[in-house]
């Protein structure tokens, strides 16, 4: 008889790279799917421009490195960054951003640091970002879902878009940005925090076309498509249910009690979870296991960490929606976590 030998931590059900990334980005699929039916094919070429300059991107620094590049590619990682930081961009943005953004995840985020296992900050996190803080205007560019534009966007609307900046019939993206209503739309996390700034309450805010049935206009839909998605993962045990648990039931608890505390300055606990990237983030870019704790009670802690980062944020910060920082904020963390959470080895005794 023989038997597989591998290192710890032991797992029920063991994944060679290529296989778990190639299953992370299916299970993305039916969260592009809908992002796409609900926004228009603007994150389909984010995520083709996206993965392209990854693939090249990976390629070139490991020649570089004098390392094989076609296993190297063949793994899958840099095609997932690139599907990962695709989707979290706003569906217009100029391409020259999006390449800048995922040279960067690969070059500085991942291969600085030597290479896939060893960075200490999720790349497609840690690019985000970067693009964040460098350029804001075009970052928070968020156009509104299709059904309340004033002006359809097709598939050679949305290549125009990103890469000339308007589209075939010379709409910029201020004017694709404005509602059939005539107003300038934003996402829901973004109008909420901006209507209480104004005076308005939560309740008087949430009145907007934007914020759908109860968490966003077609955002609810892309969140629950992401969820079905995880729950698959889950069900394949590709990652633990530490994580995903934690950070889900945490900011579902700090939401509701702040909620609890003051609704009409509050956002509810459905629109934090159901909103923004919770859903996105709680599945495929906490549980990234290079970055994310190793020891369970440690995934638990690293879970309910990003989400109290998350809701401080999106409530006292100047940022909408926290996850990226959140997520970056708690990778400084995890030595330290995992060092106090290591389980004790059998048979010893704590000192």
């Amino acid at each position: 008889m023989k038997f597989a030998l591998a290192s710890s931590p032991f797992g029920r059900k063991m994944f060679k790279t290529p296989d778990l990334m190639r299953l992370v980005i299916l299970c993305l699929l039916p969260g592009i799917f809908v992002q796409w039916y609900v926004f228009g094919w603007g994150n389909l070429i984010q995520i083709i421009i996206a993965g392209l300059f990854a693939v090249i991107t990976e390629a070139v620094i490991v020649a570089i490195r004098k390392r094989p590049v076609l296993p190297t590619i063949r793994d899958n990682s840099a095609l997932l960054t690139g599907v990962l930081l695709g989707i979290s961009l706003p569906p217009y943005t100029p391409w020259w951003i999006t390449a800048i953004g995922i040279v960067f995840a690969i070059l500085v985020a991942k291969h600085l640091y030597g290479g896939l296992g060893q960075n200490l900050f999720n790349p497609a996190m840690v690019a985000y970002v970067l693009l964040l803080i460098s350029f804001p205007v075009h970052m928070t560019s968020w156009a509104p879902p299709e059904a309340l534009m004033q002006h359809s966007v097709t598939l050679a609307d949305a290549w125009s878009m990103i890469t000339t900046g308007f589209s075939i019939d010379g709409y910029s993206l201020h004017q694709i940005k404005i509602a059939v209503d005539g107003t300038t739309m934003a996402t829901p996390l973004d109008t909420l925090k901006t209507d209480l700034g104004h005076g308005l309450t939560a309740s008087e805010s949430m009145t907007k076309p934007i914020f759908g049935t109860f968490a966003g206009y077609g955002t609810e839909w892309v969140s629950f498509a992401f969820l079905v998605g995880g729950l698959v993962l889950l069900k394949q045990k590709a990652i633990g249910w530490q994580i995903p648990v934690s950070f889900i039931g945490g900011l579902f608890l700090f939401a509701l009690i702040g909620y609890l505390g003051d609704p009409d300055a509050s956002a509810s606990p459905l629109l934090h979870l159901f909103s923004g990237a919770t859903m996105f983030a709680a599945f495929f870019i906490l549980t990234d296991p290079v970055t994310a704790s190793t020891t369970v009670r440690g995934r638990i802690i690293f879970g309910l960490l990003i989400a109290l980062l998350t809701y401080v944020i999106r409530t006292w910060g100047g940022y909408p929606d926290a996850v990226a920082f959140a997520v970056i904020l708690a990778n400084m963390c995890v030595p330290l976590i995992d060092y106090y959470t290591q389980p004790v080895v059998y048979g010893s005794k704590k000192a």
